[in-house]
């Protein structure tokens, strides 16, 4: 090995010192472009919901109203109830005096979540599909 050199075979050009880095730019962007998809369809498999267009809706028009008052007190259309199965023996009363029975839930605003989805299971268990929650229409600006 004397008067050995970084050249080999008696070739005179000189030695590659420089890195390439083309393929790692080129397995970054195929990383990145793989990242974009998969992260587009994981946020949009938690937004499918169907969105309100406004925050004022149309009037519906329904005989049955269940209501939850802020200390919690269930009320289908003006009257009271403390027995679950009292109002949704109530509620299968006022639904289906129509063929497709609607109904609107309300919570006052300081009403807790657990009292409206108890309104909620309610209507469901007396077999209403159609329910809609009530709430105030922005003042006009």
């Amino acid at each position: 090995m004397a008067g050995s050199s970084l050249y080999t075979d008696g070739d005179e050009s000189p030695p590659i010192t420089d890195i390439n880095v083309t393929p790692f730019v080129d397995v970054l962007l195929v990383l990145l472009v793989v990242f974009m998809i998969t992260a587009k369809m994981i946020v949009a498999r938690g937004v499918e919901i169907d969105k309100p267009k406004e925050a004022a809706g149309g009037d519906i028009p329904s005989s049955l109203r269940v209501s939850v008052t802020a200390d919690g007190k269930l009320y289908v259309n003006d009257k009271q109830f403390t027995d679950d199965t009292a109002a949704i023996a109530r509620i299968k009363e006022l639904a289906f005096t129509t063929s497709k029975p609607k109904a609107i839930i309300a919570g006052d605003r300081k009403t807790q979540y657990g009292g409206v989805m108890h309104a909620i299971s309610l209507v469901s268990q007396a077999g209403v599909t159609s329910i809609a929650l009530e709430n105030e229409q922005p003042a006009p600006k």
